[in-house]
């Protein structure tokens, strides 16, 4: 019998081999992509990641985020000529490119009325990119407020993108810059770095990929601590008509904050689930039936990038999101639940977001304010103001730490608007 011939080998077989031989990593780091709308923020998550994280059909239909976006990529070196690109061969000079991080994009939505939910996505968020377009004046009503917003949460890693170089000469360029030079000055953004892209033509991501990469690193993560999970997104994963016997539990998305969570684990969600007629909250119990990071199934998550938990609950339970800004946590190993709030307040001296820079006046007794805690958002009412320190009652609980920030925005015209922060006192 004669012996089969031995196959030369390709491109193509080279390509199949290594990719059989290549170690999988999970995402290690969250990433926000922040500023104001229609800069460009959802263009460049695609242009990297492949994705479109307009996902929802009112998103589509409108062509603008409203709802947190999620999408993971792999950051790659050439190993001929050293450049960053997020393909295997180079794009640049043809080479083999080697995975260096996998990383998660937190695509927040730039509309002025959805700023709410942009400072649920700066709760899970280690580093952000500050998208601005080099084809409008600088700065605009939402980047001024996003920047701001990544300070008050703490988020200090920040790259500054001047988007849409393409539609623009070399003088109204570095006149761009020169504005975005200026509004930086003095804030937490002051010395990061300023790249030219063209998110919708790919221009300058081997620049931008190597800022991340030197600009962004990952966290310390405290891997023995009691495990935090920031619920960022909740789903009824079953389409409708599926066989009772074959539902799916409720899965539930978001950041793991510190410690480790495996499947098999009996978790908690606090505050949990309302008893009705009752200003009373109860917590919701279940186990972990699986686990993944980023689209990658996995038997333990720990801190880095955005995971989801497939659970035994009943998925009435999580759908539409019905458990956002909830923690989860092992069973008497969680923060506070909190229906009151005393808290030391830092106030801004002017309202940022607004075209009218308006300043702002001390909290008054009766005023409700708009809370964001981690992921968590709640409306209170101001039971007594003195000075800088106010107490107030919250419509709907929230758990959170004590040494958490909480990000505090008041009702001025038709919005609420971020006026400042405050730190729970007993």
């Amino acid at each position: 019998m004669p012996r089969k011939k031995k196959e030369t080998p390709t491109k193509e077989t080279k390509k199949r081999k290594s990719k059989k031989t290549e170690k999988v990593l999970y995402p290690e780091v969250n990433i926000g992509t922040i500023g104001h709308i229609a800069h460009g923020k959802t263009t460049l998550v695609y242009q990297l990641t492949g994705k479109r994280t307009q996902e929802h059909s009112e998103e589509i239909k409108r062509g603008l985020t409203i709802r947190l976006g999620y999408a993971d990529f792999t950051v790659r070196k050439c190993k001929k000529c050293g450049k960053y690109s997020v393909k295997n061969p180079c794009p640049y000079c043809g080479g083999e490119t080697e995975p260096v991080r996998r990383i998660s994009f937190v695509d927040a939505p730039g509309h002025e009325t959805l700023m709410a939910t942009m400072l649920t996505g700066a709760a899970t968020m280690d580093g952000a990119i500050l998208v601005i377009a080099a084809n409008e004046p600088c700065p605009q009503p939402q980047t001024r407020e996003h920047l701001l917003a990544l300070e008050i949460s703490g988020v200090k890693n920040i790259i500054i993108v001047q988007n849409k170089i393409d539609l623009v000469d070399e003088k109204q360029a570095l006149e761009n810059y020169k504005q975005i030079k200026e509004f930086v000055k003095g804030t937490i953004a002051e010395d990061a770095p300023i790249i030219p892209i063209s998110a919708q033509y790919g221009a300058n991501m081997d620049v931008l990929l190597e800022a991340m990469e030197k600009y962004i690193p990952t966290p310390k993560r405290d891997l023995k601590a009691d495990p935090i999970f920031l619920i960022a997104r909740s789903f009824d994963v079953n389409k409708p008509g599926t066989d009772v016997l074959k539902l799916i539990g409720g899965v539930i998305g978001g950041v793991l904050k510190q410690g480790k969570l495996k499947i098999g684990d009996t978790i908690e969600i606090l505050p949990g689930r309302q008893l009705e007629n009752k200003n009373k909250w109860v917590p919701i119990q279940t186990k972990i039936d699986s686990l993944s990071t980023g689209d990658i199934p996995t038997k333990e998550i720990v801190p880095g990038g955005s995971s989801g938990i497939g659970t035994e609950l009943d998925p009435s339970v999580t759908k539409s999101d019905a458990l956002v800004g909830q923690i989860v946590g092992l069973p008497g190993k969680m923060p506070p639940v909190w229906y009151k709030l005393k808290l030391k307040v830092h106030l801004l001296k002017r309202v940022v977001g607004s075209k009218e820079e308006l300043e702002i006046q001390p909290l008054k007794t009766n005023e409700p304010l708009m809370i964001n805690a981690w992921t968590a958002r709640s409306v209170g009412i101001i039971t007594s103001a003195h000075d800088d320190i106010i107490e107030m009652t919250l419509k709907l609980p929230i758990c959170i730490s004590k040494d958490a920030r909480i990000v505090i925005s008041r009702r001025i015209g038709q919005k609420w608007r971020l006026v400042g922060y405050g730190e729970i006192i007993d």
